[in-house]
């Protein structure tokens, strides 16, 4: 047993990506700037991890030859609604990036295309985190910290991707860097309350409330209820100690936001431009990344489903 690889690839990959085409339309909007070397860079990168992640999550999928039917879902299934969105995102996308690539431009009608294309990755981020914040079965998804961790998260971790490329261009670092730092600093609080509310969520639940034996005495699994894995145990009865998750915790605190953090801070401190600003926010970026990948692990890992009482689990 073990988190689904696609679907935590999906969730930062898709996540960074559409981040990051917020703080492209961003900089349109407010610079008018057409850099060649922002355009060239940010926009194939973004477009490319969310194509890749959208992509990934297909392999998730039972029979991935029939995804496109989820769609007409729409009006009850969050994921259905997430890949409606993550469609429409691309129209303005693209006409965004035309703009940008193919004219040099990012004003006028080009900039509202940004900015629609902007708001629509946001809308998508914020279906993702539905479809795991909607599900009460399972306790620790089921909290108020999950859709905001989800979309400050987005936005910081394609802002630390945005920094390198503003560096390059020869422009102003730390203006850009402050609300970086500022998405970074927030992310940082939601995941900590979300850590410490997940460790306590949902009602005490026993295999004997589950049962309703529980009046009887200690219920205790004789045998299992299936002969071969299930999904549920396949994809949310993850065991891992205590300790084991506190370390990681403290690893993705360090990549995730203590290295980022500080770096920035450095890139705020002394202002610079060209190679080295780059080169010092894409550590940050780098290291960004992999915190962001430990964390989405854990979201998953540490997720259980109440169905796994009847696999012997227990809530307490």
């Amino acid at each position: 047993m073990h988190p689904a690889l696609s679907v935590i690839f999906f969730t930062t990959a898709s996540g960074a990506g559409y981040g990051l085409l917020v703080w492209l339309a961003l900089h349109a909007a407010l610079t008018g700037n057409a850099d060649p070397i922002i355009g060239w860079i940010g926009l194939p990168l973004s477009l490319g991890l969310v194509t890749a992640g959208l992509l990934s999550s297909t392999f998730h999928l039972g029979h991935p030859e029939r995804a496109w039917r989820a769609l007409s879902q729409w009006r009850s299934s969050w994921l259905s609604r997430e890949g409606v969105m993550a469609i429409l995102t691309y129209v303005p996308a693209v006409i965004f990036a035309a703009g940008w690539l193919a004219f040099g431009r990012i004003d006028g009608a080009w900039a509202i295309a940004g900015l629609a294309a902007a708001v629509l990755a946001l809308i998508t981020v914020y279906c993702t985190a539905m479809i795991y914040r909607s599900l009460k079965t399972i306790p620790r998804w089921y909290s108020g910290y999950t859709v905001p961790g989800y979309l400050i998260l987005a936005l910081a971790s394609g802002g630390l991707w945005m920094l390198p490329l503003i560096a390059l261009a020869g422009e102003d670092v730390p203006s850009a860097a402050l609300p970086v730092l500022t998405a970074l600093l927030f992310s940082a609080a939601i995941k900590w309350r979300y850590w410490a509310s997940s460790d306590h969520a949902g009602a005490t639940a026993t295999s004997g409330s589950a049962t309703g034996l529980g009046s009887l005495g200690q219920v205790r699994l004789l045998e299992g209820p299936t002969t071969s894995e299930t999904y549920v145990m396949r994809e949310m009865g993850y065991r891992i100690g205590r300790k084991h998750a506190a370390r990681l915790r403290q690893f993705t605190a360090l990549f995730g936001f203590l290295i980022p953090v500080a770096v920035l801070a450095v890139l705020m401190s002394v202002p610079g431009t060209g190679t080295m600003a780059a080169g010092l926010a894409l550590i940050a970026a780098l290291s960004g990344s992999i915190g962001v990948v430990l964390e989405r692990w854990l979201f998953f890992a540490e997720a259980k489903h109440v169905a796994t009482l009847y696999y012997g689990e227990d809530f307490a």
